[in-house]
């Protein structure tokens, strides 16, 4: 409930609890070197307080995110695949995109316009609640991370349907050529809609899905909360303990049948 809470605070209405408490923490410290630093300088002086990155750890993120451990994972996989196009649908432009743009070109499909110019990246926006029969067969290589869980749940301009998951996962499974890969992340755990914020899905229901659609499970990682990865066995044993419990972030990835 806590955790809950924190994060409705936190990204939804702006008020980070933890990084109001590291500030305060860091006020004190801030006063001192100020008098200190005034001492042995004689220039204009300004003030800007930076309060709470005394207690962050270097790089100016978290390691712990899942976000930064599915971005780094899959963009590598890419890059030992070389595939010949590779495609992306709704991923974070500002992460994962930006990872793979950096040493190849991808094409990137949006629900959502994107406005700016980005070196090695291009953008068409599409709606994949509907199938796009055009990109039938379209790419050898195709990502989807940290996105299908919130299709049909209104959240991005897109309409309520609650079998968005399993629809979206069908529309793009239509893109890949046979004997292509699919990188698919996304919340598993206890079967749930978190309204409108996303699903958690059981991955033995995904695995099926995926099937329906001639994907057929090949890797399987876990990250879990607090940024610990594990790659694991895709088989039943290990499915079954992952839907049992209450969140953690599947990265699958599919093969396409040749056939």
């Amino acid at each position: 409930m806590l955790t809950r809470l924190y994060w409705i605070l936190s990204s939804q209405f702006g008020v980070d609890p933890r990084v109001f408490l590291r500030s305060l923490r860091g006020l004190p410290r801030y006063v001192r070197d100020l008098s200190r630093f005034r001492r042995m300088y004689s220039g204009q002086l300004n003030l800007l307080p930076c309060l709470h990155d005394w207690y962050e750890e270097g790089g100016g993120a978290s390691t712990k995110s899942e976000y930064f451990w599915q971005d780094l994972l899959v963009a590598r996989m890419i890059a030992a695949a070389n595939p010949l196009r590779h495609v992306d649908v709704g991923s974070r432009v500002d992460g994962f995109v930006a990872h793979v743009a950096s040493f190849r070109e991808v094409e990137v499909f949006d629900l959502r316009p994107i406005t700016a110019s980005i070196p090695g990246v291009a953008f068409r926006q599409a709606d994949f609640m509907n199938p796009l029969d055009e990109l039938r067969e379209y790419c050898d290589s195709l990502s989807c991370l940290h996105a299908l869980e919130h299709f049909g749940l209104g959240r991005y301009h897109d309409p309520l349907d609650v079998n968005g998951f399993e629809t979206g996962l069908a529309n793009m499974a239509r893109l890949v050529k046979p004997g292509g890969v699919f990188y698919l992340s996304t919340p598993i755990g206890v079967s749930r809609v978190e309204f409108n914020a996303h699903r958690v899905s059981d991955p033995r229901d995904i695995v099926t899905m995926a099937g329906r659609n001639a994907l057929a499970l090949t890797r399987l990682m876990v990250v879990k909360p607090g940024g610990s990865v594990e790659d694991l066995p895709g088989d039943a044993a290990h499915l079954d303990r992952l839907a049992a419990e209450r969140y953690a972030l599947g990265i699958f990835v599919f093969r396409k049948s040749p056939d």
